[in-house]
């Protein structure tokens, strides 16, 4: 599960850049600069050569869907949202997750889907407002589409590879940014005009540590972490970067909090870790402790 935490950990402190510096740009665009950087980064590793074509689409079309079509919906949200609706909204993915492993493996979990709750439950108190949720509907419905194209790209992930030992996660990724980077780079090219486009040199420097951290080592730390522990584990630590990046405004740039909030928000969401993280199912259906 280290995999799981240092993503967490990284991307908790990449909340707002986007907010601050992106909201300029069209989605799309920025969607495909910052997952084109992600795909450069691995394609040196990519080694597809005894793979079968078969694994191979499926790879793309897992890239396409669960970075592609989930950022090209993630960043359209911001332009709805302010960056706490954002957060708030994006905290049902755990509930996804559990879903859809439960819908491929056609099998219930009512201990991981209670821990998904808990998790959800936790998260809420921690980033809850006042909202105009009629106001905010675009906004949601994207979010709901981004949630479960995560959700389902890293579920089906570990699904297609059980089964693979050879070639190593490393040796493939770069094929599920090569989808994402082909969805966004459709997409962008069809709506942005590229040549009236103007990116300023903080924009850019957002773009590329996007590029490199939040979505390119991230990303693989995440799927490859989901390979090797619980589904409930999996399901629950999407929503760590929520108190992680609450902890992180608190500690790095003095916002004030209120703690009785947090104390139980964060009570919730460890509640829901332990729950999943004593149950030992594996994503692959193997029970193995985690």
């Amino acid at each position: 599960m280290i995999y799981l935490v240092i993503a967490s950990v990284i991307w908790a402190f990449s909340f707002g850049l986007i907010k601050t510096q992106l909201t300029s740009l069209d989605s799309d665009m920025v969607a495909f600069i910052r997952l084109l950087i992600s795909l450069l980064i691995f394609l040196p590793f990519i080694k597809i050569r005894n793979l079968p074509a078969k694994l191979i689409l499926k790879l793309i079309g897992t890239g396409l869907i669960q970075y592609g079509l989930m950022y090209m919906t993630y960043i359209a949200s911001f332009k709805y949202l302010p960056a706490y609706q954002v957060a708030l909204f994006t905290i049902f993915t755990p509930l996804y997750v559990c879903i859809i492993y439960d819908l491929l493996e056609k099998k219930f979990n009512r201990r991981f889907l209670f821990a998904a709750v808990l998790a959800v439950v936790g998260t809420a108190i921690l980033v809850y407002k006042d909202l105009n949720i009629s106001a905010a509907l675009a906004g949601i419905g994207l979010l709901q589409i981004s949630n479960l194209s995560f959700a389902f790209g890293q579920v089906y992930y570990t699904r297609i590879m059980k089964n693979e030992k050879q070639p190593a996660d490393h040796q493939v990724f770069g094929l599920l940014y090569l989808g994402a980077v082909l969805i966004t780079g459709i997409s962008s090219g069809i709506t942005v005009n590229w040549s009236g486009i103007s990116i300023s040199q903080n924009q850019w420097l957002a773009l590329i540590y996007l590029g490199v951290l939040p979505s390119g080592i991230c990303f693989f730390l995440w799927n490859a972490g989901a390979r090797i522990t619980s589904a409930g584990n999996l399901a629950v630590m999407n929503n760590a970067k929520i108190p992680l990046a609450v902890f992180v405004s608190i500690i790095f740039f003095s916002e004030s909090v209120a703690w009785p909030k947090l104390i139980i928000g964060i009570l919730i969401f460890m509640a829901a870790l332990y729950i999943a993280h004593t149950y030992t199912l594996k994503p692959d259906g193997k029970n193995a402790q985690s």
